[in-house]
């Protein structure tokens, strides 16, 4: 029932899409505060689906087809971006089960069990005491946390407050959410390097993601290039292999990113780059904003027919 309207409209050859997927973490068990974040059994089931209908490809080996008008029919790529620890140990173990692959797209500024400036604020928020986490002082006012929903709101409010501010405006406001919330260490979420290049040998790819993850329309042109460029050089030490694919953080044509920062990635030796607008990827795309999604849904057929939709959506590009 699915297989039917995806060929129709994903053929083979110069008139197909490619769809590319974007996870970024899968957990052992289901998050009280963020119920929508797949654990394994949601994602093996959901793997599942996507295996039954679609001709599952390495994003670098489905770039290359489409551009060349050879991909084949119902084409699709799956991709993780940041690099969390649990892409490696619960992840990586499901696709490999069901012979899959994916990309997994690396900041390489947290490896070694670091934690981005984000999860650093759900922990904070997650872990605190108080009835009340007072922000005045930051402009992100006084929050109500007494109950899981409510701290979800607080958690949303700091991010979306903070997320597009100077990268050190920004961590400075974290070091002062962490410490109005109690003070407490932050976990260590991302990846050990060892765990990278655990994720190679299983044949999966790896792909840049900057260094400190910073929304690059923020910065100055150098920075910007160093963040893009100074990724690959480090995945590459690491991997000993060239790292051919970029993702932008956040990814957001215009806002988070702009025409600079992709004929940038074209300039530091990517061989494409991907985004975080909706749509799937055509041969008129732009190999440097290639468009991802992900369905939400809960139901196989639901599922299904979100993907379908999201084939005839029209790509939105940095111009």
């Amino acid at each position: 029932m699915i297989r039917l309207p995806l060929s129709v409209l994903s053929p083979a050859g110069s008139r197909g899409r490619l769809s590319i997927l974007i996870f970024h973490r899968v957990l052992a068990e289901a998050d009280p505060l963020f119920p929508e974040l797949p654990t394994a059994g949601d994602f093996e089931r959901c793997m599942r689906w996507v295996k039954a209908w679609f001709n599952l490809l390495p994003l670098s080996t489905a770039v290359d087809r489409l551009f060349s008008g050879t991909i084949p029919a119902r084409a699709l790529a799956i991709t993780f971006d940041d690099g969390y620890a649990d892409n490696e140990e619960i992840a990586a173990p499901i696709l490999r089960r069901l012979g899959m692959s994916a990309t997994f797209f690396v900041s390489t500024g947290f490896l070694g069990g670091g934690c981005m400036w984000n999860d650093r604020i759900i922990e904070a928020v997650r872990r605190c005491e108080l009835d009340h986490l007072d922000l005045r002082a930051h402009g992100l006012g006084s929050l109500a946390l007494r109950a899981a929903d409510a701290r979800r709101q607080a958690i949303e409010a700091i991010l979306n407050g903070i997320k597009h501010h100077d990268p050190a405006r920004r961590a400075a406001i974290t070091d002062a959410v962490v410490a109005a919330a109690g003070g407490m260490p932050s976990p260590a979420l991302m990846m050990q390097a060892d765990q990278v290049r655990s994720l190679r040998k299983l044949g999966m790819e790896i792909g840049a993601h900057t260094i400190t993850h910073p929304i690059l329309t923020r910065l100055e042109a150098p920075e910007a290039r160093r963040e893009m460029a100074n990724s690959k050089r480090d995945l590459e030490s690491l991997l000993g292999e060239p790292v051919a694919l970029f993702a932008y953080p956040n990814g957001v044509p215009t806002q988070d990113y702009d025409a600079t920062h992709a004929a940038l990635a074209r300039e530091c030796g990517f061989a494409a780059a991907v985004s975080t607008a909706w749509g799937a990827a055509s041969v008129r795309s732009d190999r440097f904003q290639l468009p991802r999604f992900t369905p939400w849904d809960r139901t196989r057929l639901r599922y299904g027919l979100r993907l379908a939709a999201n084939m005839a959506r029209t790509e939105r590009v940095a111009a």
